[in-house]
């Protein structure tokens, strides 16, 4: 309390102390949930509806941009962080808190643990904002900063690491082969600041042994980052596993109508990280939010936000279709004369497919199930697969994925242009793939 606080402040600050009470009691009720249920409510309960406005059935949107005080007093708690308070959007808005509170349900949904969420105006900003933090460089000089990471990430995300990072002097150390848990171990040491993995990977879909890769980030005593974005609560949660932090383009499938771009970080109360301080690593997404977020400013739209409040309510479901069609199509083409490979771990005979099985399951089931990403290449040359790419008819030609109209891609002139290796040579023609529900019941509709 500063010294020129008056009295009311604490009156103020003890009527947020008994909201936030009410709140953590609903929270315990919500995480005993089922996940559809957590994903259909969230934290807004009916009481909610009415304290919030009007009793709409449905989370409303605040599109204001900054909360009204109703005096001095309560100003001096919200803007001190005494008190739940929105002060400004650009760091905290009602909508986006709504969002947040059943993405971190989602993600801890079973968990022993609680966790928190941040909501980012793209999956890049929550990809920036997650690892930024963690690569602070030493007051002293001499001491390299490095990372670990998968190579086999999506395009944006190598460019922020290999590139971006790099010019504010922290090195990337890259996994070729990110199920290979040796290739982890030989490249972490003392200089190591996280562990970061994409699974499954986009669009090559590879994966890693998740509880190994905690256990080694755990013995450095760094966290585990992993995005998550094409497997989505509904079909594997991370921190389950033993990962610090999960990160999302709420864009893609969770965002399946596609009509809004969002990121998000997820983040296990109590993180790993011997480079942050304790109020860090208590709550690293709530941190995130209030202070480095608040500072560079990366907020999601509340009209965004609403967006995907309404569309993470049918998510397992739509999961659980997306994941049905598209093993039904790449069955139908690898048995395809003109297809060369596929990449989808459903195949039961791709080298990764017992790994993923043994993470990937549909909630609320012990059903496998491996998301709506598929990859494949057309034997020939690159023109063939130009060709073939050019014909589609009722498949939409775009840098895209996750939606719920399939949409194809070749990665190698668009999304991984910028990677080095296999996606630069005009041999390499894989396609990245959403399989949306069809219009007849036969994979073979859809015809290479």
């Amino acid at each position: 309390m500063s010294d020129s606080a008056s009295p009311g402040v604490e009156r103020y600050v003890k009527i947020g102390q008994e909201y936030l009470a009410q709140r953590s009691e609903l929270r315990a009720a919500m995480r005993r949930a089922r996940f559809d249920t957590i994903a259909v409510h969230g934290m807004y309960s009916v009481e909610e509806a009415f304290r919030s406005g009007q009793g709409g059935i449905i989370e409303p949107i605040f599109p204001s941009t900054s909360q009204g005080y109703r005096d001095s007093d309560e100003m001096e708690a919200g803007l001190s962080y005494r008190i739940p308070t929105w002060c400004y959007s650009r760091i905290i808005n009602p909508t986006n808190s709504y969002l947040e509170d059943t993405l971190s349900l989602l993600e801890a949904y079973g968990c022993p643990f609680d966790a928190s969420a941040f909501c980012t105006s793209s999956g890049m900003a929550a990809i920036k904002q997650a690892v930024e933090p963690l690569l602070v460089l030493p007051e002293k000089g001499g001491e390299e900063v490095n990372f670990v990471s998968s190579a086999q990430v999506y395009g944006g995300t190598f460019q922020l690491f290999n590139v971006r990072l790099k010019e504010r002097g922290a090195m990337v150390r890259w996994v070729a082969k990110p199920w290979e848990n040796e290739e982890w171990e030989k490249l972490v040491d003392e200089r190591t600041r996280f562990l970061y993995t994409e699974m499954p990977s986009n669009p090559q879909q590879a994966c890693s042994d998740l509880q190994a890769l905690a256990r080694l980030a755990k013995r450095f005593q760094i966290p585990l980052i992993v995005d998550s974005t094409i497997a989505t609560p509904a079909l594997m949660r991370p921190l389950a596993h033993g990962a610090d932090v999960v990160v999302h383009s709420l864009t893609k499938t969770i965002g399946s109508g596609g009509a809004s771009l969002g990121g998000a970080i997820i983040a296990r109360h109590a993180i790993t990280s011997r480079h942050l301080a304790a109020e860090a690593t208590a709550d690293y997404a709530t941190w995130l939010k209030l202070w480095p977020g608040r500072d560079s400013g990366p907020c999601m739209s509340p009209y965004s936000a609403f967006f995907f409040l309404n569309e993470l309510r049918t998510l397992r479901l739509k999961v659980e279709k997306f994941s049905e069609n598209t093993v039904a199509v790449a069955e139908f083409l690898a048995g395809h004369p003109r297809i060369e490979t596929v990449d989808y771990l459903g195949l039961k005979g791709h080298r990764l497919h017992a790994l993923a099985a043994r993470y990937m399951h549909l909630a609320d089931s012990d059903r496998p199930m491996f998301g709506h990403l598929m990859s494949f290449t057309i034997q020939g040359h690159a023109a063939d697969a130009r060709r073939f790419f050019d014909a589609l008819q009722r498949i939409f030609r775009a840098t895209d994925l996750g939606r719920i109209k399939s949409v194809a891609t070749i990665p190698a002139i668009s999304t991984h242009s910028q990677q080095g290796g296999p996606a630069s040579r005009p041999r390499w023609c894989a396609f990245a793939w959403a399989a949306s529900i069809p219009t007849t019941s036969s994979p073979t509709s859809t015809r290479p």
